[in-house]
């Protein structure tokens, strides 16, 4: 018989610090699930990308904004806004991201969570 797995964010098992942010890790049935905590002016090229020497994040992300405001920007000119309820796909195209207003962002990710931010 199978067990059930209980897990937290509070307790992961797993935490990738960065200036202005953190990014929270669950290893659970086989999948890795994170969790996002982007302070206000966290931008993803400059807070992730500079310290591993990349311009644009190419991680596909498959996940659902629980709080606060970001968008993904891609280099032909899309932005996505990425706001509270929003369950989102952002393919392995690369990407931007940074935080819109004044309220830290928070999300949950359910796809590339494994390779993000290493």
């Amino acid at each position: 018989m199978m067990e059930s797995i209980l897990k937290r964010f509070e307790q992961p098992d797993e935490v990738r610090e960065f200036h202005l942010g953190r990014f929270e890790i669950l290893h659970l049935a086989g999948m890795t699930i994170g969790r996002a905590t982007y302070s206000p002016g966290w931008k993803w090229s400059e807070h992730v990308g500079a310290a591993i020497g990349e311009e644009r994040c190419a991680v596909e992300h498959l996940g659902m904004v629980l709080s606060g405001h970001a968008v993904a920007a891609y280099a032909d000119g899309t932005i996505d806004d990425l706001t509270p309820g929003t369950v989102f796909y952002v393919p392995p195209t690369p990407h931007d991201s940074w935080v819109v207003g004044d309220e830290p962002y928070v999300s949950l990710h359910f796809l590339g969570a494994e390779h993000y931010a290493k």
